[in-house]
């Protein structure tokens, strides 16, 4: 099963399939990935759909996730919401849905916001210059 998920301009793509319980981010096991900050955002959804369904069924599946684009954070979320995308779809669970959206509802739901764009002659996105004649 193939699932994507967006955070800002990263983007993952997830590959899971019945395996070991290994999962892969860019090709480096989880418990290698450094910032390891950004390894307990990646490993998040699956902390959260153990409660509802047990160690076991996490333990029988194989995730390989490739991120790019973005910082390492916006990543680390990008994969996150692919890994809850891809439980819910191969599980089919009604109460994993709802004990996720009481956790977080962007386990499922693609953060796409992004930051506005600087405007030209302009300071940033809404700052003007100052006058200051008079």
């Amino acid at each position: 099963m193939q699932t994507k998920g967006r955070k800002k301009t990263a983007l993952a793509r997830l590959r899971l399939k019945p395996g070991t319980g290994r999962v892969r981010v860019n090709g480096t096991l989880l418990d290698a990935f450094t910032p390891h900050l950004a390894a307990e955002v990646v490993r998040e959804p699956l902390l959260v759909a153990e409660q509802a369904l047990g160690k076991e069924f996490s333990d029988g599946l194989d995730i390989d996730l490739h991120a790019y684009g973005g910082g390492i954070m916006a990543q680390a979320y990008a994969c996150r919401t692919a890994i809850g995308k891809a439980l819910l779809e191969y599980t089919g669970s009604d109460d994993l849905r709802k004990l996720f959206s009481e956790y977080d509802r962007s386990l499922f739901i693609d953060d796409v916001r992004i930051k506005e764009p600087k405007k030209c002659l302009r300071l940033g996105a809404r700052a003007k210059p100052t006058k200051s004649y008079r």
